[in-house]
Order: C-alpha cells, then sequence, then structure tokens
C-alpha cells in the first residue's frame, strides 16, 4: 500500500503544478522599460557623491534659511557646537573624573596639552584621549636617527621632529579633506575585536617594566621583545582607536572628520613644540573605564597638564610608577571582549580567522603589521566574493508565481526545459570567465540529467539578474558570447529583471538587437515562464 500511496501523491502533486502553470500561463506580462536617459557628467557626478558623500552632508540644508545653513554648517565643521548646547554639569562630573585620570598618566609621559584643546573643537570621538603614543614615538625616532644624533644635535632633532609632524599632520588633513574617510571601512568589527585584545595584552605587558621595577626595558610593541625584556632583568593609529570605542558605545565616528581633526591638531601642535599627536590606546582605555562622556575629559586633561607644568610639576617627580601601570593594566584588561570573539565564532568562521590574525598579529609582530594583516585578509576575502560570485538554481513553489533555490527550499520544484539561474554579485572583468564556466557547468548538468531521466530537452536559460549592481563591458561581452554558445546548443537566453545601469549598458553594446527583443526581457521568472511556457509542447514536472 505504501508504494501506491507514494504514486498517488506524486500524481496529485504533479497535477497541482501542472494546474499551477496553467494559471501562470495567464498571467500579464509587464514590459521591460528602457531607463531614463542621462548624461555622462549627471552619471559622474552621481558617482563621485556615492563614493565621496554616501552621507550626503548638503541635505540639512535643504529648505533651511541662510542664518539656519550657516548654524548648520558650523555645526558639522566644529562638531564641539552640536552637542556643546546641550552639555550638562552632570556630563562635566563624568568627564571632570575621567579628565584628572588620563592628565594622571599624560603628565609623566608628556607635555603635549594644544593638540587634545584642538581635537575637542574638531573631533567627533568621545571617548579618544590624544597624545603622543609609544608606537609613533618610535618610528619617529628610529628615522630621525638615521639622519641626525639627539645626542650630538639636539636642536636639529628637535627641529626636524616638528618638521615630521607638520608634514604628517598635513598628509592627514588632507586625506580628510578630500574625503578618504572610508579607507577606515577596511577595519571590519572582526579586526577590531582582534585588534583591541592584541593591543591590550601589548599595552599590559608595557607595564610590567613599572609594575617589576625593570630599570631596562624594550620600547619594542610586540610579545617577544617585551618578554625577553622581563625574563632578562627578573601607530597605533588614532582612527582604528577612536572606532574601537565608538563601537563599544553603539555610535558613529566619521572618518573624514577624524582625519582632519588629528591632522589639525598635528599641524597646531608642531608649531607649539608638539611632536606627533593621535590617539593613544592605553590613554583611551583608561578615558572610557573612567567614565567619559564627550571630549570634554581632553579638555580637563590639557589644562590639568597646563597648570602642572606651570606650577605644579616638582610634586608629580614622586609619583610611583607602578599605580600608573596598574591603572592602565586594569583599564585595558576589560577591553578584551572574549562573548565577542565567540559570536564571531559562531556566525562566521572566515571572520574569526581575520579577528585571529588582528590578535596575534598585534601580539607577535607590531601593531601595524597586525592592523595590516587583518585588513590584507579582508580584502581577500571581498575579492574572492568578486571573482567567485555565488550563482544559484532556482525552481517554483508549488501553488504560486515565486521563485527561491531549489537547495534552500526542498518544495521548489524545477520547469521542465528552463534553467532559471539567479546571478548575487556584480559583473566584471575579474569574474566573467567564472561565470561562463559555472553557467556552462549548469547547462551539461541538466542535460545530463536529462538524458539520463528522459525530460524535456532544455529550451530556455533563464538569468535572475536582480542582484547584478554593476557591469562593465567585460561583462556584456560575456553576455553575447554566452548567447552564441547558447545558440549552438539550440537554447535561449532570456535575462530576467536587469537594473537600470546594467539594461543600458547591455543594450549599448547589443548590435544585433538580441536584447531589445520583448522575449528576452522580463520583469519577473514568473512573467518569463508563464510567456515562454506556451512554446513547449508537452509540460511536465519534475522534483528535487
Amino acid at each position: 500500500m505504501e508504494p501506491n500511496s507514494s504514486s498517488n501523491d506524486n500524481n496529485k502533486m504533479q497535477l497541482q503544478h501542472h494546474s499551477s502553470c496553467l494559471e501562470i500561463a495567464t498571467m500579464e506580462v509587464h514590459r521591460v522599460v528602457p531607463p531614463r536617459h542621462k548624461s555622462t557628467i549627471e552619471k559622474l557626478k552621481t558617482r563621485l557623491k556615492e563614493t565621496f558623500f554616501p552621507d550626503d552632508p548638503l541635505r540639512q540644508f535643504k529648505g533651511q534659511p541662510l542664518g539656519k545653513k550657516w548654524i548648520l554648517a558650523a555645526q558639522y565643521i566644529f562638531p564641539i557646537l552640536e552637542w556643546g548646547p546641550n552639555y550638562s554639569f552632570k556630563l562635566f562630573k563624568s568627564d571632570i573624573i575621567s579628565g584628572l585620570t588620563i592628565a594622571s598618566l599624560a603628565i609623566p609621559q608628556d607635555s603635549s596639552f594644544v593638540p587634545p584643546l584642538v581635537y575637542t573643537v574638531l573631533g567627533s570621538s568621545r571617548d579618544l584621549a590624544v597624545g603622543p603614543v609609544s608606537i609613533a614615538s618610535l618610528i619617529m625616532g628610529s628615522m630621525l636617527r638615521q639622519e641626525v644624533s639627539p645626542t650630538q644635535n639636539p636642536v636639529l632633532f628637535l627641529q626636524l621632529a616638528f618638521t615630521a609632524t607638520f608634514f604628517g599632520g598635513l598628509v592627514q588633513a588632507s586625506l580628510g579633506l578630500l574625503r578618504l574617510g572610508f579607507i577606515i571601512d577596511f577595519l571590519s568589527k572582526a579586526t577590531l575585536i582582534g585588534f583591541m585584545a592584541g593591543a591590550a595584552i601589548i599595552v599590559s605587558l608595557q607595564q610590567l617594566k613599572s609594575l617589576l621595577g625593570i630599570t631596562h626595558f624594550t620600547n619594542q610593541m610586540g610579545l617577544i621583545p617585551v618578554m625577553s625584556s622581563v625574563f632578562h632583568n627578573t601607530k597605533e593609529e588614532g582612527i582604528a582607536v577612536g572606532r574601537t570605542f565608538a563601537a563599544l558605545k553603539n555610535y558613529q565616528v566619521d572618518g573624514n572628520k577624524e582625519m582632519i581633526a588629528i591632522g589639525v591638531m598635528n599641524i597646531v601642535g608642531s608649531s607649539t613644540s608638539c611632536y606627533i599627536t593621535t590617539g593613544a590606546f592605553s590613554r583611551s582605555a583608561v578615558n572610557h573605564n573612567a567614565g567619559a562622556k564627550t571630549a570634554v575629559s581632553n579638555v580637563v586633561m590639557s589644562v590639568t597638564v597646563m597648570v602642572t607644568l606651570l606650577f605644579l610639576m616638582p610634586l608629580f617627580q614622586y609619583t610611583p610608577n607602578v599605580v600608573l601601570g596598574a591603572i592602565i593594566v586594569t583599564a585595558v584588561v576589560g577591553l578584551i571582549d572574549v562573548p565577542a570573539a565567540h559570536q564571531i565564532w559562531k556566525i562566521d568562521k572566515f571572520d574569526f580567522l581575520v579577528m585571529l590574525c588582528a590578535f596575534l598579529g598585534v601580539i607577535f609582530i607590531s601593531v601595524q603589521e597586525g592592523l595590516a594583516i587583518a585588513v590584507g585578509i579582508s580584502i581577500f576575502k571581498i575579492l574572492l566574493q568578486i571573482t567567485r560570485p555565488k550563482t544559484v538554481m532556482l525552481g517554483n513553489m508549488p501553488g504560486s508565481d515565486i521563485y527561491r533555490d531549489l537547495h534552500h527550499y526542498n518544495e521548489a520544484m524545477r520547469i521542465p526545459g528552463f534553467l532559471i539561474l539567479s546571478i548575487e554579485a556584480p559583473i566584471n572583468f575579474a569574474n566573467t570567465t567564472y561565470l561562463n564556466e559555472r553557467i556552462l557547468r549548469w547547462i551539461e548538468e541538466y542535460e545530463a540529467e536529462e538524458n539520463l531521466n528522459k525530460q524535456s530537452s532544455l529550451r530556455f536559460v533563464i538569468l535572475e539578474m536582480s542582484a547584478v549592481s554593476a557591469i562593465d563591458t567585460s561583462g556584456t561581452s560575456f553576455f553575447k558570447d554566452l548567447r552564441k554558445a547558447m545558440e549552438k546548443k539550440g537554447v535561449e537566453l532570456v535575462l530576467v529583471n536587469p537594473l537600470a545601469e546594467v539594461l543600458e549598458k547591455l543594450q549599448r553594446s547589443d548590435d544585433s538587437g538580441d536584447f531589445k527583443r520583448p522575449d528576452s526581457l522580463y520583469l519577473t521568472v514568473g512573467e518569463a515562464v508563464a510567456s515562454l511556457s506556451s512554446t513547449i509542447k508537452a509540460p511536465s514536472a519534475n522534483y528535487v
């Protein structure tokens, strides 16, 4: 009884699917309309706007009176004018505590009080505590020593340091003005979590000098040199640091504003006897854990350092280094986010690899190389997605005109005589060869299965192109070559829902007019199947 019952069920499904195909055949077919013509200037304007001004900063000025526009412009250039009017005494209590705390760290390390004031006015991070950092100091010191000796010619050495600071600030501010802040978008969440954990461990190990009272200690930022100094003696990037703490508090940091702020503060700092300054990881960690609410904590630190330099400097020479080291270690250890790392492992193993590379690179090599390795692997992942785009075979959901991935939805069924594929990436020179080989392989697999099961012969290959957001000249050539290869097999190529830019380029490259025929372009897969199924004489259903 069971075989007969199964056979009856299959027959019922066949009849149901056949009747649904008949219903689809009566569906109204909408015409694919060519996109509105745009001049090259209009296209270039749109592309540049989306590349350099994705946040559309000018939209806030629309419909505003002239006076309001000036206020908004001032707030955009100087973020302090945006949050400053709403600043309260409650926020100040938190900021003064955190400001005094980071000042206690800054006073023994440096006397840079002008750059923090500049950053408070121009910066967009609430937690970033700016000042000289060890990795930048090491790099600058080693480079300058190659040119001049700090002991034999100390005046020239200082002059070169201030000059290098000026030009470093000028370059970084220029990058911000040119709207190149999107460079920091390559710092993914996985990269930042690995960077935080690795930097936290290295900064903690660096404090062993103070905690253990070691006299001769390495200045290198790496696990091996740090640990060797312990046993033998028994640039952090400001934008990356700012984005790290912004992620912890769930707010946005404008990369362009940060570049401008850090650049300008170095330009100003170089003229006030301050060398290269950026966001210090250890100091920012202390600032964050001390409860900083706004950038006013930098003002408190700056004023405290200035007053100390003028009146209180002799008193601070007795500050125990072990106390400062303990404060830093306590602050940075809390930045090792084990639950977040476990969550990344559960969601995406490749992202976990990126995080692990950032973590191990920072620990065993250096902060710079660790970040570079992690970013490099992330870029490799993006390139892999571009050069090997995902293609899936679609089937019809019974009783509807909806088509979904056959391997995802078991109830989805193939339409005899149709091979329906979805391309889920832009088509360009980097992936046309792969797509051509993959689609031809789909066809070969279909024909092999067709011969095995004695199905209807393949008549149409439908490419669903809703996810194809862009195409280049190699992509248009790919479609023309694919059409010719299919014509030799007696198969017709049909495109479904190509986006405006894609459709325009295809039709411009189509001298024979193949992509302008109504029977080669459809808005939906359902409409394409409904219109073309009438040309197949003996429709039948097949199941996956």
